[in-house]
């Protein structure tokens, strides 16, 4: 496992996750690609955003881009279901087919060492390294490098200039 302390000399594809069945997927298989990637809930407000990844997703996948959800609770207990739970509800009411991970710590002693990476390389207002709430993104260009991080209230159709900028 990388460590996120020397965050500098890391890519994305330095790093793994589990997907929704527990199982690893390394995450060298997006690199090359542009990737958002994304903390989400299934009872926040801002979780109709599921319907914008996947439009951004559909429209751009094929051009070398790709949204990876991580399902997270730390924030209100607004993702309170099992991976099961989950997936199903992101496919029956926002037709996700975006690849979704299992859940995740963003913050905290246990945050995943992918998001100890994400919030190092792009802090958020005034520095602060802590994911806010959920529906926070981080693109990363093809170089597996993080570019920006984008607060929840961001929309993701207002990303598309610079994810176009990336492909």
């Amino acid at each position: 496992m990388p460590d996120a302390r020397t965050p500098n000399a890391l890519t994305i594809a330095d790093f793994s996750a589990n997907r929704p069945d527990g199982s690893e997927a390394s995450l060298a298989e997006f690199a090359g690609k542009v990737v958002l990637v994304v903390n989400t809930a299934s009872k926040c407000g801002f979780t109709p955003q599921y319907a914008g990844l996947e439009a951004l997703w559909e429209k751009y996948r094929e051009r070398g881009f790709a949204v990876i959800g991580f399902p997270c609770n730390q924030f209100g207990a607004q993702e309170p279901g099992n991976a099961e739970e989950i997936a199903s509800f992101c496919s029956l009411n926002f037709g996700v087919s975006f690849p979704m991970m299992a859940k995740v710590e963003v913050n905290g002693d246990g945050a995943t060492p992918l998001y100890q990476w994400l919030k190092a390389e792009a802090p958020g207002l005034l520095g602060s390294k802590g994911v806010k709430w959920n529906f926070t993104k981080f693109l990363i260009g093809r170089d597996g490098k993080v570019v920006r991080r984008y607060a929840p209230t961001d929309k993701p159709e207002s990303l598309e200039k610079d994810i176009e900028a990336l492909l």
